[in-house]
């Protein structure tokens, strides 16, 4: 099984060369299942019910999201009418939505677990006791998670949690693909962050303008602007895993502008 995991989709640039090019790049990598995370996917930040349905049909098994989950008014609605959209399991369970979802695909079940961390995030419940919690009570084949942190060492420290538990952990939010690729000890498949899809000539994804003047007018308040001119990077990565054994046998991390 290959399983192809897309980082952060950013506005509609993001979102729209993915509904042109995921087909291709599933067909090219010969992907089983892709996971794609939406938090970034609308014009400002979040997502909505039309974005959640379109990311669906072009290709995307689940989406995953993180600290901008709610960043919509439609949001909880998209997280009700959308079983394939979850969002950080470790956020109060009286939110919207489901932090994990199981898909049966015949041949193997595969589970997608959403967290979010908590080192300079918004407040939220324990990530570790949270899916700690959730092994021991689901059952599948395949187990796949989505880190949403702000620092490696918090997305790292769980990948070492869960390794030899999971299949794959991948880090998602920092927007900038990392080079650490690789198998644990234990057998998990991980990378610190998988980078974005969205407009390269970008900070983040956001026009440079406004964050260079975010930054060197300090204290200043800045509406930030997702770029929308420009050629758009895929950023994402792929994992293999061996049918019988279940077991990760390669990483292949993808970063290109046309494919």
């Amino acid at each position: 099984m290959r399983i192809l995991a897309i980082g952060d989709i950013v506005g509609k640039p993001g979102r729209e060369y993915v509904y042109q090019n995921l087909g291709r790049i599933r067909s090219k990598y010969n992907i089983d299942f892709v996971i794609a995370n939406g938090e970034n996917s609308a014009a400002t930040n979040g997502i909505t019910p039309i974005i959640a349905d379109e990311l669906v049909n072009a290709g995307a098994d689940v989406i995953t999201m993180g600290n901008h989950t709610f960043g919509t008014k439609s949001a909880a609605q998209a997280l009700e009418e959308n079983p394939r959209l979850i969002r950080p399991l470790n956020y109060p369970p009286e939110f919207e939505g489901s932090g994990y979802i199981i898909q049966d695909l015949g041949y193997a079940k595969v589970a997608v677990i959403n967290l979010i961390g908590r080192v300079n995030m918004s407040p939220a419940n324990c990530p570790f006791r949270a899916v700690e919690n959730l092994l021991k009570r689901i059952e599948s084949d395949i187990i796949v998670v989505d880190m949403h942190a702000e620092t490696t060492s918090e997305r790292l420290a769980m990948g070492n949690f869960l390794d030899g538990k999971v299949q794959v952990v991948f880090g998602t939010h920092t927007h900038v693909q990392t080079a650490d690729e690789h198998i644990l000890p234990g057998g998990t498949g991980y990378i610190s962050d998988l980078g974005m899809t969205g407009i390269m000539d970008s900070i983040l994804g956001v026009k440079k303008e406004i964050i260079l003047n975010y930054y060197y007018n300090a204290g200043k308040h800045y509406r930030f602007e997702k770029e929308e001119n420009g050629d758009v990077w895929f950023n994402g990565c792929v994992f293999e895993i061996d049918n019988k054994t279940k077991s990760v046998v390669d990483i292949e991390r993808l970063r290109f502008s046309r494919i």
